[in-house]
């Protein structure tokens, strides 16, 4: 059953992307596995998805620790500055980085086990007072700040547009992100590649990929309601 979702979802980002006139290829589906099983990652795995999102700095590392294979996880969810030290050799991406003291506590981490942690800025696109991220105005001051740490790599941005019933209202949303990823890539900043553009989840992940997402995190389309 989930194989079959999996495929579902795979077939829609097909069709969005040719709408959008985009090859497929270049969106990479995150499979959002937080609160869900190992069992049902392993099931995933038989149909080669590599990529798995986590909200809880705990659970990413016990599943870690237990899965049959090597993964790429992502870290999508808030980020506790203490906590950083227990995922920071475990994740391929950190999507949820909204403050210059974040990135330091990376950079702190990062240095110690000799390596480059790479990072997403996370953006409050809509300007929700219940989510996390930065206000799009602050956005190019905190990537160029974060830049001159040596051991955090900027990727590209982050966010959660908000949860509506008609994906359409969050087409201008997804937008604005793009236009701000474009604009701050056209800048050329230095440790700052901006090639990665997540947004779009189970509700609304084909208006994202019509609008320019280059990674999509899907949940209860893959894995059912929570």
């Amino acid at each position: 059953m989930l194989k079959e979702n999996l495929y579902d979802v795979q077939r829609r980002i097909g069709e969005a992307c040719h709408r959008a006139g985009r090859d497929p290829r270049e969106v990479t589906l995150v499979a959002v596995s937080k609160t869900k099983p190992l069992a049902d990652i392993e099931e995933l795995l038989e149909a080669e998805q590599l990529e798995y999102g986590e909200n809880y700095v705990q659970e990413l590392c016990e599943k870690y620790e237990k899965i049959s294979r090597p993964v790429h996880w992502h870290m999508i969810g808030h980020l506790q500055r203490n906590k950083v030290k227990y995922l920071i050799d475990k994740v391929a991406l950190i999507h949820s980085v909204d403050s210059l003291s974040l990135a330091e506590q990376i950079e702190k981490e990062a240095a110690k086990r000799g390596r480059v942690a790479e990072i997403l800025i996370q953006v409050n696109v809509a300007h929700e007072d219940t989510k996390y991220g930065l206000d799009p105005q602050k956005v190019t001051d905190l990537a160029e700040q974060i830049s001159q740490l040596p051991h955090v790599k900027i990727r590209g941005l982050m966010t959660s547009a908000p949860y509506v019933s008609d994906p359409e209202e969050n087409r201008g949303y997804f937008r604005a992100l793009h236009q701000l990823f474009i604009d701050i890539r056209r800048k050329n900043i230095d440790n700052v590649s901006m090639d990665i553009l997540s947004m779009g989840m189970t509700n609304d992940f084909e208006v994202a990929v019509e609008e320019g997402a280059t990674m999509i995190r899907v949940g209860t389309a893959i894995f059912g309601e929570r």
